[in-house]
């Protein structure tokens, strides 16, 4: 029996067992990103797999004519056009509609309170200073206890809801805003007013970007900290480091930047404002968007959309 043809990009790093799940049940192209794709390829693609910064859109679908499934291991479709899909009745093998299953997937909150800690605690700063030999706790007592202070979150969703729920246990004072979940507080602004951490969870949106502009963190009280392992394009993030650098803020956490889904992104990262201020400062911390990153996580998500796609052919492997 003729199998189905998939086009998968290495790029995309599945784990080794889901790697030998496809190339089990899918006659499997692998190709290291879709900057190789050809139209010989694409036209014989009935499942084509979308890696984060590549689009697929009308035009890459147009180009798949036996197109069936569009398979991303990704919380969110920014990159992929959802209405030209559904026009060409082709499936999206994704996570966006899975929360029941996402429920049990909670690296990225457990990261996000982790950041927290360590840029508050300027854990990193302090390690090296004791791995050069200077055992001196005074340099690095950190303003205040957590358990005096207010978390604001923007965006309560599943992530929000984990982060808040952690930080309660703490003894925090949790609040947050999001206009599809009644009870948050009236707007962002006032959030932003009581909060000394603000962390964003809020999806990536044309509506949202630049969420947390300026104004937004001007707002807090001085002192306080932000962190994002949402998505780059929320934050202004040379307001961020403007207010960093001016005393605004103590601290601030970053697991995700604007534009690091562009090819070549870290080629040129290094010599970005951002990383240079972090070089150069202990009160920012950066993380190279490894919030969802545990070995059991990424089989488990990776596995779950390839169940998707095998159900789509009539297979569902065990």
């Amino acid at each position: 029996m003729t199998r189905p043809v998939a086009v998968y990009y290495r790029m995309m790093q599945y784990q080794p067992e889901n790697l030998a799940l496809l190339r089990t049940n899918f006659d499997l192209v692998e190709l290291d990103d879709p900057r190789q794709d050809a139209d010989t390829i694409l036209a014989s693609a009935e499942i084509l797999f979308a890696p984060l910064g590549f689009r697929v859109d009308a035009a890459k679908m147009g180009r798949c004519p036996n197109l069936r499934a569009v398979v991303s291991n990704t919380t969110g479709i920014p990159h992929i056009d959802a209405q030209e899909a559904a026009r060409r009745n082709v499936a999206i093998c994704a996570l966006h509609d899975e929360q029941d299953f996402l429920d049990t997937i909670t690296p990225t909150a457990e990261h996000t309170v982790g950041l927290m800690l360590a840029a508050w605690r300027r854990l990193p700063a302090a390690h090296a200073a004791a791995a050069a030999g200077r055992w001196d706790r005074r340099p690095w007592g950190a303003p205040r206890m957590f358990s005096r202070m207010r978390l604001g979150l923007v965006g309560y969703g599943r992530l929000g809801r984990k982060v808040g729920a952690i930080a309660g246990a703490m003894g925090m004072q949790v609040a947050f805003c999001d206009p599809v979940v009644p009870g948050g507080t009236g707007s962002l602004l006032e959030l932003a007013r009581s909060s000394d951490i603000l962390s964003i969870h809020a999806p990536a949106t044309p509506e949202t970007a630049g969420l947390v502009s300026r104004s937004v963190m001007q707002a807090m009280p001085p002192g306080g900290m932000l962190v994002n392992t949402a998505r780059g394009e929320l934050l202004d993030v040379d307001a961020l480091v403007d207010l960093l650098d001016a005393g605004h803020f103590a601290a601030a956490a970053l697991d995700v930047v604007d534009g690091e889904y562009e090819p070549d992104f870290s080629a040129h990262f290094g010599s970005s404002r951002l990383a240079a201020y972090a070089r150069t400062h202990d009160n920012l911390l950066l993380t190279p968007h490894i919030g969802g990153s545990t070995v059991d996580a990424w089989a488990e998500t990776e596995r779950r959309v390839i169940d998707k796609a095998l159900r789509i052919f009539g297979s569902d492997v065990a």
